[in-house]
């Protein structure tokens, strides 16, 4: 006798596709190691920040600017650079070849190799990117001299993010953290895309040439290092490394920003999965290898030296203060920001909901999403890095967006904090399902349902 139960119809909420589901254990460990060593940086890059600014706002501001701008290097190979530019063109380029590696990683054996979990979080970033350039150039549209700083307010600080996390103890939920993460990661390539394209401007093909032919020699060794000799991934970086450094001088000389070179690079890294069966391929790959090397290298020097290098400016006391606030480049970086990610990264993933008829994971409320949103509104290290490219170095509108920059990171990690700590008590009761382990498998039972394993294909 049939039913008399009807089927429950296809576009009934339960049937629909959910965003911000759990994804897989390994990828939820994997990702809050990551989180950790940065938060770790946060910490350092906020202590580096301050002492700058208290340094270069004290009577001893004159030192503070002199080892700034103390020139070291070879000018044979135009290396001759001051302190501040050898940690925004040296340094950096650590960070983002850990970027590059992060990203290939997740595309290729991360949660994200699905385009259903990665269309979500590379839209929302490009949303993030897209609205608060727009909402500078329109603040920015009668003043053509300022419109160069349009792409300050687009990246999101990740470890001063994390740091934020860490000094409110919010218990933010893996999915959202691992959003969190991916959303940066994504706005940081877009935004050294951007700097790739659009702050070029006296290009030199001959280095630029052979810049490509390292890397493609890098390339090829890094995916046959094995064969050719003999190598552990552990030790394969020891011919790597010095080639790396090459493409990274020539790129330099090419006229392209240095830290180019360190996303390709990450890009040229292998990602071999770690579930791997059988061969000697099977295990760690080199991008595991140069991630556990390279990332305390990243958050726990290369990135507050650079904020220590790149946050001191003279503010002028509190009249200097506001009129730098009353400057239509600060106001553009504030609200692009401040209002601007929040409203490009919330609006994206809700548009996202009425085109593919998705929702949210019942764990989460849009309030949640809008918490992680207004977070992402901390734009530190890559804004200040566009900022010195898109002005120069100690110039008056530089120090204007500096101000800008230091301002509205302020602000949005004030504002997330009162969004995410009123949900606290929901996110520990999400945290506390997360390690249930009634099987004492080792792994939380959350992640072994049917639903979570759905959710991973």
């Amino acid at each position: 006798m049939p039913s008399s139960k009807s089927p429950e119809p296809a576009s009934s909420p339960s049937n629909r596709p959910r965003l911000f589901s759990r994804g897989s254990y390994s990828e939820k460990l994997r990702i809050g190691e990551i989180l950790r060593k940065e938060t770790v940086g946060g910490m350092l890059l906020v202590a580096a920040a301050v002492i700058a600014l208290v340094w270069a706002n004290s009577p001893l501001s004159d030192s503070y600017f002199a080892l700034r701008d103390f020139e070291i290097g070879y000018e044979p190979w135009h290396l001759e650079l001051s302190l501040g530019a050898w940690a925004a063109d040296g340094l950096l380029a650590v960070f983002f070849f850990l970027v590059g590696l992060e990203l290939k990683r997740e595309f290729v054996a991360g949660d994200l190799r699905n385009l259903s979990k990665a269309i979500v979080p590379v839209a929302a970033a490009v949303g993030g990117v897209v609205v608060p350039a727009a909402i500078y150039a329109v603040i920015n549209l009668s003043s053509p001299e300022t419109l160069d700083g349009w792409a300050i307010p687009t990246a999101t600080d990740i470890a001063f993010a994390v740091a934020v996390l860490a000094i409110i103890g919010s218990h933010l939920p893996s999915a959202l953290r691992i959003f969190l993460l991916t959303l940066a990661v994504v706005d940081d390539l877009l935004a050294i895309t951007i700097i790739a394209v659009f702050y070029t401007e006296d290009l030199e093909i001959t280095p630029l040439l052979l810049a490509l032919a390292g890397l493609a020699l890098y390339t090829f060794l890094a995916q046959k290092y094995r064969r050719f000799f003999g190598l552990k991934a552990s030790a394969a970086w020891f011919i790597l490394l010095p080639i790396g450094v090459v493409v990274w001088a020539l790129v330099h000389a090419s006229g392209i920003h240095a830290t180019v070179a360190g996303v390709l690079l990450g890009f040229a890294v292998p990602v071999i999965r770690s579930q791997a069966s059988g061969g000697p391929e099977a295990g760690p790959g080199l991008s595991e290898i140069f991630e556990h090397r390279f990332r305390p290298l990243s958050a726990g020097f290369a990135v507050p030296v650079f904020a220590f290098f790149s946050a001191g400016v003279a503010v002028g006391g509190w009249d200097g203060f506001v009129s730098s606030l009353t400057d239509p480049i600060s106001l553009g970086i504030i609200a692009g920001l401040v209002l601007g990610k929040p409203l490009g990264i919330l609006g994206t993933t809700w548009l996202l909901t009425k085109v593919t008829r998705a929702t949210l994971d019942a764990s989460f409320k849009w309030i949640d999403l809008l918490g992680v949103a207004v977070l992402a509104g901390i734009g530190f290290t890559v804004s200040l890095l566009v900022a010195d490219l898109s002005f120069g170095h100690g110039t008056l509108p530089n120090d204007h967006a500096k101000v800008g920059i230091l301002t509205a990171s302020i602000v949005a990690a004030l504002l997330a904090a009162l969004i995410l700590t009123r949900r606290n008590r929901h996110y520990r009761a999400v945290e506390e399902e997360e390690n249930v382990d009634d099987d004492g498998d080792g792994v939380p039972d959350v992640y072994q349902r049917p639903d979570a394993a759905r959710a991973q294909d």
